[in-house]
């Protein structure tokens, strides 16, 4: 069964233009007079096939000439395409959900507009992990009730739709809420959108917010919504089985399903062929990634925890892991960088660790997620780790991977918090040193165990000074991190122009920090007698002469190769 047929289903009264349930079988009857048929009636003796060749016999004297054929006429001009325009919201799987979901609708002929105001269909792609988030997309819907209301008095509708995890989450209350919503479609119900978008042109709601435990979306091919650029995201696994207290992504996105690794490998392949500098792997859980499509491998032994790490569910054996994967993606193309985001740190085998160290073009770069410093705090998270686990991870990650850059996710104020706990939290920050840092005051969603469990009982003003401190020493302590970078040369992938001045180039080093630099003439490694200036895509090695907690500045040197810069260092 292909993946897709789980999801056709429509939630609800709103799919009211499904088609006409099909009439039920009838029992068989027979054909012999005298016998009875469905009703208990005797049946007459039917025609037979001698009564119907006989009436195709042709007429006495011959066939019969064609009627002359009447005066042509002309069709019609063909419907003008529906033109949609796509807004995101949120993470970086909403971005690639949108390339997906554009992708399907391409083929059932829409065109793509980025004027706002010349779409047939307007699709919110949505973030439902924060009560901000959501508050974003029920303003948004505010300021497009006028726009629908003006396509109104012109005949030409405008139809609205609510993609993604807000609309998993809500699902049918979104069209109670707000009637100028035309549509509402999960993660995993993109493959339906043509159909819901047939549904809307009747002038009736429609929803599907089915969760799959088979889509990946693998025979899909997303089209870049960045077309010319040089970096691109793959996503290569969906949902997550952690479970962590106050997490809705389980409830949002389902359960953990990895694309084939054959599909990935084909698209990162295609991208290498358009150019692509860097590709970032991604998933909700990426280095939990388990591909059970290759039969041979289905009995394969079960990756070792972290050390000191435990999880909520039992052993998944069998598969290819994300180190089988890393490795194959990395063999594709030696001047391509890759990234993986985001992962979990109980799933950091020793040959992950590894394979990063020994591949010039993976990043020696790891997202590490803590969460919070107070083993109290994480317990009640679910988070399957203490404090001192993740510091032990860090020192061994720190050492397998000399000149690592550390990136982290916290939460301020989660759910019995105290000021020791908090405190606690703040020491981590400046015993590890993260160069880049993702922080939010905790929001409690529905669904999840906390909400359920436990109680949200930090005020909100407690949550913003923890936030706020956090912050600070957050800063404080990358800025002194990205300080020592001063003086030494830094490979960056170059971007494009700096969106502060059109003379200066950004671009991005290994550790994912951004980096600034006069666009000048400079040598080229190939040819030391040449001058060039640096294009996107190309790979410049910088001397940095200034930092902060968030950009490096500096000098360009000159223009080379990944593989060059790997054979020098």
């Amino acid at each position: 069964m292909q993946p897709w047929r789980r999801t056709l289903a429509a939630a609800g009264p709103f799919l009211r233009t499904a088609a006409a349930p099909r009439p039920a079988p009838a029992r068989e009857t027979r054909g012999a007079a005298g016998e009875r048929g469905r009703g208990g009636a005797a049946l007459a003796a039917g025609p037979d096939l001698r009564h119907f060749l006989a009436g195709a016999a042709p007429p006495p004297g011959g066939p019969q000439p064609l009627p002359e054929p009447g005066p042509c006429v002309a069709a019609g001009p063909a419907p003008a395409p529906r033109k949609v325009y796509l807004e995101t919201y949120g993470c970086q799987m909403n971005v690639n959900d949108t390339e997906i979901a554009w992708a399907i609708l391409q083929k059932s002929g829409y065109t793509r507009t980025k004027a706002l105001d010349k779409a047939d269909v307007i699709l919110l792609v949505t973030c439902s992990v924060r009560e901000k988030a959501e508050q974003a997309i029920w303003n948004r819907l505010q300021h497009l009730k006028a726009l629908k209301a003006r396509r109104l008095q012109t005949r030409l509708p405008l139809h609205i739709g609510i993609l993604g995890c807000m609309a998993e989450r809500l699902k049918e209350k979104i069209l109670h809420r707000e009637k100028l919503v035309d549509i509402v479609a999960g993660p995993d119900a993109y493959r339906d959108l043509p159909r819901l978008l047939a549904v809307a042109e009747s002038g009736q709601q429609a929803a599907n917010v089915l969760l799959s435990l088979e889509e990946t979306y693998a025979d899909i091919l997303p089209v870049q919504t960045s077309a010319g650029g040089k970096t691109a995201f793959v996503s290569i696994m969906r949902g997550c089985d952690n479970m962590c207290s106050y997490c809705i992504v389980p409830f949002t996105r389902g359960r953990e399903r990895s694309r084939p690794i054959a599909s990935i490998l084909q698209e990162v392949k295609m991208l290498s062929d358009q150019g692509v500098k860097e590709v970032t792997l991604l998933g909700q859980n990426v280095n939990s990634f388990r591909d059970m499509s290759e039969v041979q491998f289905q009995s394969a032994d079960t990756p070792v925890l972290s050390r000191g790490f435990s999880t909520v569910y039992k052993a998944k054996p069998g598969g290819l892991r994300f180190a089988h994967l890393l490795d194959q993606v990395s063999r594709i193309d030696p001047e391509m960088r890759i990234r993986f985001t985001s992962p979990h740190p109980k799933d950091f085998p020793d040959e992950v660790l590894q394979l990063i160290q020994e591949r010039h073009n993976i990043c020696k770069q790891l997202h590490l997620p803590a969460q919070s410093g107070s083993t109290r705090v994480l317990e009640a998270m679910r988070r399957g780790y203490t404090r001192e686990a993740y510091l032990e991870l860090v020192h061994h990650v720190r050492d397998s991977i000399p000149g690592v850059s550390l990136s982290s996710d916290f939460i301020a104020g989660f759910c019995g918090e105290t000021e020791e706990d908090h405190q606690q939290t703040v020491s981590l920050l400046q015993e590890v040193r993260y160069n880049v840092g993702f922080l939010f005051a905790y929001s409690m969603r529905q669904k999840t165990r906390a909400y359920h469990r436990l109680q949200d009982d930090v005020p909100a003003d407690v949550k913003r000074r923890r936030l706020e401190e956090l912050i600070t020493v957050f800063r404080e302590e990358a800025a002194r991190t990205n300080k020592a970078m001063v003086g030494h040369s830094q490979l960056v992938l170059v971007e494009g122009p700096s969106k502060r001045s059109a003379l200066e180039l950004c671009g991005r080093n290994d550790g994912n920090i951004k980096v600034i630099f006069p666009d000048a003439e400079i040598e080229d490694a190939a040819d030391c007698k040449a001058l060039v200036r640096a294009q996107p895509g190309d790979y410049v090695w910088v001397k940095v002469t200034s930092a902060s907690s968030q950009t490096l500045k500096g000098v360009p040197l000159c223009r080379t190769t990944l593989s060059h810069s790997a054979a020098c260092c």
